[in-house]
């Protein structure tokens, strides 16, 4: 039974060494967003209306205005520096009532683990994002 109790004690320390690194990545990010977003409002780049995709592929309305990050125009970033991942499960009305996408904490790698889409460093994607909105 103490063995049992060592190796939870040891998973939990694993989980809270996991949770803190995650922080410190999204607090970084996020740095790097906001200076992303001051940036394209220094060089009069405006908001666009975002939209996000469903998991079928539609398009649909968010309410939300910001910049794209990627091409596939499934990440964005707000003006006030919130990050949102822009592909989102939705009922065949969400055509016509638009969905609403929740922030979620960035990251400094896009994609990580993934094997199809866009990946590459934070920092790769602001400065294509920033060249595309501003044409430098």
């Amino acid at each position: 039974m103490a063995e049992e109790s060592r190796r939870q004690a040891d998973a939990r320390r694993r989980h809270e060494l996991a949770q803190a690194s995650a922080q410190a990545e999204a607090k970084a990010a996020q740095t790097q967003l906001d200076a992303f977003v001051l940036r394209l409002r220094e060089a009069g780049a405006a908001p666009e209306p975002l939209q996000a995709t469903l998991l079928n592929g539609t398009r649909v309305r968010t309410g939300l205005v910001g910049w794209y990050l990627n091409r596939a125009r499934t990440l964005a970033v707000a003006p006030d520096g919130r990050y949102y991942q822009l592909i989102t499960a939705g009922s065949a009305l969400a055509r016509f009532t638009g969905v609403t996408p929740q922030p979620s904490d960035p990251t400094l790698v896009i994609g990580r683990g993934g094997r199809d889409g866009e990946t590459g460093d934070l920092a790769e994607f602001l400065d294509r994002a920033f060249a595309g909105y501003t044409g430098r």
